[in-house]
């Protein structure tokens, strides 16, 4: 994301706690179409992303079977709303298990989704997370933005693979810097003209390459 006016609004973001950024269906597949070899007998985990509304469930659900994954588990902060930019305050957390084209409808129907609760908020540093985190092979998800640092450290301390979005100059923390240049992690094939575009509540309050105004 290399605009001078969407770092800036990312930024603004991170010291905001706005991180209500949906990633779109169309700029998932375009980086994750890299990876498809990866992902074969594999455990994936988006652990930031309530599948209800979450492309990252739809991209992993509905390519499951081409994928060859083993299983696909999603958990999300307290969201049991259908509305998109629901403000988090439902009583429970929620998490599932998909295991993929039962019935062989070619749909991830509800029966086989499974969606079920969790005892606590469903935050990605909770020890219920923590405990499905250790079941994945590989985790993908779109992180908060502004515990973007911490959200790394906890997947370098588990040992686990991963691809996660983050703002273009994520590179320079010193947190995050040392890790690209010791090769354990780096950027990814990249977004259309460098920039990612997200649905996001705060509408209006950021540059056009964060949100796309067709999409809104």
């Amino acid at each position: 994301m290399p605009t001078t006016a969407l770092n800036k609004n990312l930024h603004k973001a991170k010291n905001n706690k706005k991180d209500e950024f949906y990633t779109q269906l169309v700029d998932i597949e375009n980086e994750l179409k890299h990876y498809k070899n990866h992902f074969k007998n594999k455990v994936v985990y988006c652990n930031c992303d309530d599948p209800r509304m979450s492309n990252f469930f739809h991209y992993f659900s509905y390519n499951f079977e081409d994928l060859g994954l083993k299983k696909l588990i999603t958990t999300c902060y307290q969201n049991q709303h259908r509305d998109l930019f629901s403000q988090h305050d439902s009583e429970r957390a929620i998490y599932l298990e998909y295991y993929g084209d039962l019935n062989k409808n070619k749909v991830p129907d509800l029966e086989e989704i499974g969606i079920q609760t969790l005892k606590g908020d469903g935050d990605f540093r909770s020890a219920e997370s923590i405990a499905l985190l250790q079941q994945a092979d590989i985790v993908v998800t779109n992180p908060p933005f502004s515990l973007f640092r911490e959200y790394v450290a906890q997947l370098i301390e588990q040992n686990k693979k991963f691809v996660i979005i983050g703002a273009f100059n994520a590179i320079t923390y010193k947190e995050i810097f040392p890790l690209i240049k010791a090769n354990k992690m780096w950027l990814g094939y990249g977004f259309k003209a460098g920039n990612a575009f997200f649905k996001t509540p705060y509408f209006k309050e950021f540059a056009k390459g964060v949100y796309d105004e067709k999409d809104l």
